[in-house]
């Protein structure tokens, strides 16, 4: 682990969120080195469950949302559980949530409960739907919302097929880093002015946002130029090109990537055709632009390709899957897929944070913890005596694990 300190050093997160969207965001303010205090039920949040795993409640996508977090038990139905999550938001931020804030309200946890304790926190809920529509306190979850969003379609739209999801949670994670950045921004105004707010970020509205920044076309404009939808993306073309032997990823984009192109497989006359001439005038004929492309991908292997696309400076890639990702020589070199030893888990790779900061690195500072493994600690932070924390034990309140048990399941 890490010794470094990140940016958000200082910054302290209450994180009631479970499953993907809410980890995600809360992993990424914890690689960036906010204290990140997670709030999970006595039976772990559910996606601890989820295998592969070598112990009960540390399945590997939890090992990864869950890195650079301290993880608490309470039972927030209980009364005494409800009283020391205020005394936790009392020292923190920001509390992030994302179930719907009915269930918040039903808890006593809702926001003026919480700003009550602390009038500076932040109070940000990520869930499906806004509160102002009609959708609003409907279960939302990736699969849902990608298919309410357009996604699906899309898929559709672009292949003749199904609609279908992408085999990503696509949904969680694009709205988890939007849910980030709104807090952040809400921290920082609070910093500023003393003063915290309520923040929603409504999965189905941020990822509409993403889609339709795209897609929204000729309905940019009123009256509409022409129908949704952004033609180059829709391509039926628009996938990796079969070559003789294999695929490539390729985009041929502007005029010099095309002016060299045509040099390359000797068509320099195409270089002042109709079709080919401008963008404009490919963005015009994209779906015969890029099956004319696939046309001559065919003709060659893909390294035979490779060395001479790449030779050109023309945009090129060889075509991963995810386990020859795992060795892919640039990814190993950036020390993308780092390995450290989990005390209760052994060797474990993962992902690495993104980005370089010169002063303050992000880093992973803390493995995934078990179940509760912080319980105790968190409750004395929060200025419960040794007493007082070993009545919310009995209770059932709070637990924590029994470090000498690998196969403790509290």
């Amino acid at each position: 682990m890490s010794t470094g300190n990140g940016p958000l050093q200082g910054i302290r997160i209450l994180d009631l969120t479970a499953v993907v969207m809410g980890p995600y965001a809360t992993q990424t303010l914890g690689d960036l080195g906010a204290d990140v205090i997670k709030v999970e039920p006595p039976s772990g949040d559910n996606l601890r469950a989820v295998g592969p795993m070598r112990h009960a409640g540390m399945g590997a996508l939890a090992l990864h949302l869950n890195r650079n977090k301290r993880s608490i038990v309470l039972d927030l139905k209980q009364p005494e559980g409800r009283e020391a999550c205020l005394r936790l938001a009392a020292g923190c931020d920001a509390l992030i949530y994302n179930t719907r804030p009915q269930a918040m309200a039903r808890l006593g946890l809702g926001y003026d409960a919480v700003a009550a304790a602390n009038p500076k926190i932040v109070y940000l809920g990520a869930f499906g739907y806004g509160e102002d529509g009609p959708y609003a306190g409907k279960p939302a979850y990736d699969d849902l919302i990608q298919g309410a969003a357009g996604v699906a379609s899309l898929f559709a739209q672009q292949s003749g097929g199904d609609p279908r999801y992408a085999p990503v949670t696509l949904a969680d994670r694009a709205v988890g880093l939007q849910a980030a950045i709104a807090l952040l921004a809400a921290v920082l105004h609070a910093q500023r002015t003393g003063r915290g707010q309520a923040v929603e970020v409504p999965m189905f509205e941020a990822l509409s946002q993403f889609v339709m920044g795209d897609h929204l076309g000729g309905h940019s404009f009123e009256p509409p130029l022409g129908p949704t939808g952004y033609a180059r993306l829709l391509a039926s073309h628009r996938k990796p090109y079969a070559t003789a032997d294999g695929h490539l990823s390729v985009l041929i984009y502007n005029d010099k990537h095309w002016q060299a192109f045509f040099d390359l497989i000797g068509r320099p006359e195409l270089r002042d055709s109709p079709m080919f001439g401008t963008h404009t005038a490919r963005a015009a004929h994209i779906a015969e632009v890029y099956a004319f492309v696939a046309e001559v991908m065919a003709t060659r292997g893909s390294d035979e390709w490779f060395a001479l696309l790449d030779g050109a400076d023309i945009p090129v890639a060889r075509l991963h899957s995810t386990d020859s990702l795992l060795d892919d020589p640039h990814l190993r070199a950036v020390g993308f897929f780092p390995e450290f030893e989990h005390p209760s888990e052994g060797r474990i790779r993962t992902v690495a944070p993104v980005g370089r900061y010169g002063a303050t690195p992000a880093a992973i500072r803390r493995h995934a913890p078990r179940i509760g493994e912080h319980s105790v600690e968190l409750l004395r932070e929060a200025g419960y005596d040794d007493a007082a924390i070993a009545a919310l034990r009995a209770r059932g309140v709070t637990l924590q694990p029994d470090p000498s048990n690998d196969d403790d399941s509290p």
